[in-house]
């Protein structure tokens, strides 16, 4: 470096980052989640966990063993086929929903298949309450 000039003269300019605000996000890369969007997941974990106990105590051995492992990969395989945030198979929002109640509508019948109705009721209502929400936030 030349000794006549300034150390800050040669600083390289450095281009501004844009106001996090103002940006809109970039391609890949997800809105903030809400807490609609937390509710979802705590309804996707707590649909698998009853489907891993539906499994292992509606069924007898071996065949508790393939249901409490089967159903939850299936309701993942439907999940991530139709319902992710980035769906594999991009379908209207109506069959979206018809997909998202036969999930719903099959863990409150394990529920029920268990003995415990009242479990799968709630769980029906906090499910379907959710799914309309995201459904009303989808289309608008």
């Amino acid at each position: 470096m030349p000794s006549d000039v300034p150390a800050t003269d040669n600083l390289r300019s450095v281009p501004s980052l844009p106001d996090e605000s103002s940006a809109l996000p970039s391609q890949g890369m997800l809105p903030r989640a809400t807490a609609l969007d937390i509710v979802r997941v705590i309804v996707l974990v707590a649909a698998l966990a009853s489907l891993v106990l539906w499994g292992l105590a509606a069924w007898t051995l071996p065949w508790n063993l393939v249901a409490a492992i089967g159903a939850p990969v299936i309701t993942l395989l439907l999940w991530a086929l139709f319902l992710s945030p980035r769906p594999v198979l991009v379908v209207h929002p109506f069959v979206r929903a018809a997909v998202e109640l036969l999930l719903y509508a099959a863990v409150t019948v394990a529920w029920w298949t268990m003995g415990q109705a009242w479990i799968g009721l709630g769980f029906a209502v906090v499910a379907v309450a959710t799914g309309l929400m995201a459904g009303r936030r989808a289309l608008s």
